[in-house]
């Protein structure tokens, strides 16, 4: 009887051996997947930051599509979709409308495997790509999809600056606490002492000061904003044309701040109307306040000879798209760089109220805090040394 028990306890410790082996393996079996490098490298990306002088550049995005072994998939339709992080109520961005919104949208070939772009990252926080991979040829390859996730971190200056306010706030709130916590003797006639009457009244002008400054820049971003506000709108697509060769870029107008603007490129044959596709393009969008490049691109028209991607433009001030045709060494068709470009209006939308006002109370709190602190040093000196 014991030869058997014990020649089933090690039948069952083999099939218990097997069957965690062969869950290793299939855990453990390459897939196909997308490997992203950025430059500069994750660690030194900064968010967008307006009004700086400080020198300001989009991420160098490389997407590269590999099989199980590794190997660059060739021939492979790459669309991709970059998503903002997500809204915190509490701890505001720059660009509060932004968040929690679509960024980018762009469907592109890469006949080498590698998608290639540049774009700049509006704020912090964790952002979201998507990423789809299918063969350009049937059959080549089994389709796949990835989501690939880039944490952004804030600018450290803005921590420096942030720790200086607080700093001034939490000492005019010591100030203040100290006043009112040595508060004299009240006279006739009168509610509090002349000190404490002197610190209210400076309050009240502060708040007043703030709450004025918090309806104007809101009245000024609406006005901005009601400058902008007519319809949607198609333009007539600005068009070039070159021995045979046109190229028209088409898309909106009119964009918004926190919503994607349809843009596309088509090049044909402009005597037959039949559609190019062995020609490269060079697709940049500039913001025209700084002359800053927020997104780049090189690539090639597809098999109806378009390229088309959806952008947000979250910086409401006029933006310029612009696009080079230019012919490719390996192409019969050689031609000179033909040049087509757009202006596009972005409608900027103010913040909510509620938005201004939390940080408000961020401030306030921060004075509070202060005075807190200074009636009880007050009230520790009145216990140790009475009058």
């Amino acid at each position: 009887m014991k030869k058997y028990r014990l020649f089933a306890v090690i039948s069952a410790a083999c099939i218990c051996v097997s069957i965690l082996y062969s869950l290793v393996g299939v855990s453990q079996t390459p897939q196909s997947q997308i490997l992203l490098s950025t430059n500069p490298p994750l660690e030194k990306i900064l968010p967008f930051e307006a009004g700086t002088e400080r020198k300001q550049s989009p991420v160098y995005f490389t997407l590269q599509a590999v099989d199980a072994g590794g190997k660059l998939l060739k021939n492979a339709l790459i669309k991709l979709q970059i998503s903002t992080p997500p809204r915190n109520p509490l701890l505001t961005t720059d660009f509060p409308i932004v968040e929690g919104t679509k960024l980018l949208e762009l469907e592109a070939a890469a006949p080498n495997g590698k998608l290639e772009f540049q774009q700049m990252l509006p704020i912090r926080g964790n952002y979201q790509i998507q990423v789809n991979v299918s063969p350009l040829v049937a059959n080549a390859f089994a389709s796949y999809q990835q989501t690939l996730n880039l944490n952004v971190r804030e600018n450290p200056v803005k921590y420096k600056y942030f720790a200086i306010v607080a700093a001034i706030l939490l000492s005019l709130g010591l100030l203040g606490g100290w006043i009112i916590g040595g508060q004299e003797e009240l006279k006739e006639g009168e509610i509090a002492p002349q000190s404490v009457r002197l610190l209210l009244s400076a309050l009240t002008v502060v708040a007043i000061v703030t709450l004025l400054f918090i309806n104007i820049t809101a009245e000024v971003a609406e006005a901005h904003g009601d400058a902008h506000s007519h319809k949607n709108e198609k333009i007539a697509p600005s068009i070039s044309q070159s021995q045979g060769m046109e190229v028209k870029i088409i898309g909106d107008k009119l964009a918004t701040v926190g919503k994607l603007a349809n843009l596309s490129v088509e090049v044909k044959d402009s005597t037959t109307g039949a559609a190019i596709k062995d020609v490269g393009l060079r697709v940049k969008a500039i913001a025209l306040e700084d002359n800053l490049t927020v997104f780049a691109y090189q690539g090639f028209p597809n098999q109806e000879g378009k390229l088309t991607w959806q952008e947000q433009f979250f910086d409401g001030a006029p933006h310029k798209v612009e696009v080079e045709a230019i012919s490719l060494p390996e192409s019969n068709r050689q031609f000179p760089t033909m040049k087509v470009a757009q202006s596009v209006e972005v409608e900027g939308i103010a913040p909510p109220i509620y938005i201004r006002l939390i940080g408000l109370f961020y401030f306030t709190a921060i004075v509070g805090m202060g005075m807190a602190i200074g009636l009880l040093i007050q009230h520790r000196i009145g216990q140790h040394f009475p009058v």
